[in-house]
C-alpha cells in the first residue's frame, strides 16, 4: 500500500477528520475549482459513469464520498425509478448538495456517514459509486469491504478516480500540470491554501490501473476491470459482487 497522505501535515487529527475539515472549508468553490482544473474534464467523466449504472437498471443506488451531489442527482434524473442516496463525510458539502436537490422531485437523499462504517444492512444497494473520494479513505481496504458488504449479489460497483498517465510525453506534462499549475490555482480561488496540494499529492500516491484491480480482486470483488480515460489522468474501474 502507497503511504498515507493528509492534508494538514502539522496537524493533529486522524486523516479521516482532517478530510472532513478540509471539504468543509473548501465546500462553496469546490464544483466551480473542479471545472477549472479538470478543464471541464470530469463532467464527461461523470457522464460516462451515470450511462454505465443506468445500463443495469437499478432500483437502488449509493454514492460514496458524493461531495456535492452531482453524480447522486444525474443518477436520480436518468434513473428516476432508482432510490438514490449521498453519502459524504462533510457536511459543508451535503449542505451544497441539499440546495442543489431543493425543489426538484427527485428519490434522493443526502445522509452524512463514514465510508469505512456504512450505516446500512448487508446487499442493501444494486450499484454503488465513488467519485474522486476513494483516495481520501483512511483505511482502503476496511472502506472496500465496508462496500462489499452492503453491495447486493451481482450488483456493480464504480470508481471514478484520478490516476498518473504512463507515457511519454502526456506523464511528464501531468506531473507538470498537478505539481506546479493546479496547487497555485487552488490557492487563487480557495480559502484552505493547502487543500488542492494535498488533492494533487494524494492523487500522485494513490494505487491505480492493475494495483487496484488487485486491492479489489482481494477484497473480494469479481469481474474487475479498468479504463483509462483522457489519455490516463481518470481511470473508471468496474467490478462486481
Amino acid at each position: 500500500m502507497s503511504k498515507q497522505v493528509t492534508p494538514y501535515k502539522d496537524a493533529q487529527g486522524s486523516k479521516k477528520e482532517q478530510v472532513e475539515q478540509m471539504f468543509d472549508t473548501i465546500s462553496g468553490n469546490y464544483d466551480g475549482l473542479n471545472r477549472v482544473i479538470s478543464l471541464g474534464s470530469d463532467v464527461k467523466w461523470r457522464k460516462k459513469v451515470v450511462r454505465m449504472i443506468a445500463e443495469g437498471e437499478p432500483k437502488s443506488i449509493l454514492d460514496i464520498a458524493t461531495g456535492t451531489g452531482d453524480l447522486a442527482l444525474q443518477f436520480s434524473k436518468k434513473i428516476p425509478q432508482a432510490k438514490v442516496v449521498g453519502l459524504d463525510l462533510s457536511e459543508g458539502m451535503l449542505s451544497v448538495a441539499r440546495k442543489k436537490a431543493t425543489g426538484a422531485s427527485l428519490n434522493v437523499s443526502f445522509v452524512k456517514g463514514d465510508s469505512e462504517a456504512l450505516p446500512f444492512e448487508d446487499n442493501s444497494f444494486d450499484a454503488i459509486t465513488v467519485s474522486f473520494g476513494i483516495r481520501n479513505f483512511e483505511n482502503l481496504e476496511k472502506g472496500l469491504s465496508e462496500i462489499l458488504r452492503v453491495l447486493a449479489p451481482k450488483g456493480k460497483f464504480i470508481i471514478l478516480e484520478t490516476s498518473v498517465p504512463t507515457r511519454f510525453p502526456w506523464k511528464q506534462g501531468y506531473y507538470m500540470y498537478t505539481k506546479g499549475i493546479m496547487p497555485v490555482i487552488g490557492k487563487l480561488f480557495s480559502k484552505d491554501k493547502v487543500a488542492y496540494k494535498y488533492l494533487s499529492e494524494s492523487a500522485s500516491v494513490f494505487p491505480f490501473g492493475e494495483k487496484l484491480n488487485n486491492i479489489l480482486r482481494k477484497i473480494g470483488f469479481i469481474e474487475v476491470e479498468n479504463k483509462p480515460q483522457t489519455l490516463g489522468v481518470a481511470t473508471i474501474y468496474t467490478a462486481t459482487k
